[in-house]
């Protein structure tokens, strides 16, 4: 089973480098509405994922995963998580893909999130009043479950909705690059396959492993939240150390690996301090990662894994997250110097 872990992260690693969704670069682009490609591959996986798993579930195959709709954490950590994204360029699975090719901004972004996390668990017996209240696991299924074929028939125009909303984007973006496709159709499989009670019986997720780690390294273990996320923490170290070593046999494979800190994107705003570039890394990472524990998911765990659900508290997630990032994205980048 390990073996088959490490697999799937190696394949989620390689999808999303396809279309180069773990760069620096295309993920601030998002932020500053350079370039959609995350938007667009997003909408896609949801759409095409909308149909498979709620068919799959359908059919005995796999089982709900859905979050809480916990209101505080979600509006406020999904925000908070999309200002982290914006300042550090990636998101909590994409960097340990990135970190493979060599990028030293995603090592420092990782330190930052188990910092992040850790703090996270020490402080959330005090901040905990502030996450709810808990609406609980409301979905598209919960809401319609008991009239099958409306809800079947709003599981089609929904992810249909999503896939042309992504074409859409695309229009819009005027990119001739397809790689966009593969890449969100391939996270959709992956995500009906690891859904799959044959094999997982869970989703993607890539937020738990920080806190996990952090917690580790300091023996922060002997207390409530730690053991609510050991067993997850522990699948996904083994699925990003598989995505670690896709980002590293690709591009030794591609003969692009490349010890790098300072992006172009970066440079384009930033300037070609590495301080100023290992500090907000940094405190991206640290940022990020505590709203996504805030918030109980991150961008696969909420916005891909849940959006495929048609978890509402998912989706509302990724509205905060969004509009966390882009709103940094134009004050950070276009903003501040």
């Amino acid at each position: 089973m390990t073996l088959l872990i490490l697999v799937f992260g190696f394949l989620f690693g390689a999808a999303l480098q396809h279309a180069s969704l773990n760069k620096y670069n295309v993920i601030s682009g998002m932020a500053t509405l350079e370039d959609l490609t995350v938007a667009k591959t997003i909408a896609l996986a949801i759409g095409v994922g909308v149909i498979l798993i709620n068919f799959e579930i359908g059919l005995g195959l796999a089982t709900y995963h859905v979050k809480p709709f916990m209101v505080g954490g979600i509006l406020i950590g999904g925000l908070i998580f999309g200002i982290g994204m914006a300042v550090l360029g990636y998101c909590p699975g994409t960097l340990a893909i990135s970190l493979g090719e060599g990028s030293l901004d995603a090592l420092t972004g990782i330190i930052g999130g188990m910092l992040g996390g850790w703090v996270y668990t020490l402080v959330l017996p005090s901040i905990e009043p502030l996450l709810g209240a808990n609406l609980g696991k409301i979905s598209l299924h919960s809401l319609t479950g008991e009239n099958p074929t409306v809800f079947y028939l709003l599981v089609v125009v929904i992810g249909l909705v999503f896939i042309a909303a992504a074409f859409g984007v695309h229009k819009l973006e005027k990119s001739t690059s397809k790689k966009w496709i593969g890449a969100g159709i391939a996270l959709a499989l992956l995500n009906v396959i690891i859904f799959s009670t044959a094999t997982f019986n869970r989703p993607i997720g890539a937020s738990t492993v920080y806190p996990y780690l952090g917690d580790l390294l300091t023996g922060t273990t002997s207390n409530a939240y730690f053991e609510k996320i050991e067993a997850s923490g522990s699948w996904q170290l083994l699925f990003l150390g598989g995505a670690f070593l896709s980002g590293l046999v690709l591009s030794l494979l591609r003969k692009d690996f490349k010890l790098t800190l300072i992006h172009e994107n970066w440079q384009k705003y930033k300037g070609n301090s590495s301080a100023k570039r290992l500090v907000w890394a940094f405190a991206g990472g640290f940022i990020m990662i505590f709203g996504a524990r805030m918030a109980g998911g991150c961008t696969s765990g909420h916005a891909i894994s849940g959006g495929m659900q048609i978890a509402i508290g998912s989706l509302v997630f990724a509205v905060m997250a969004f509009a966390g990032l882009l709103g940094t994205g134009k004050l950070f980048y276009k903003g501040l110097k």
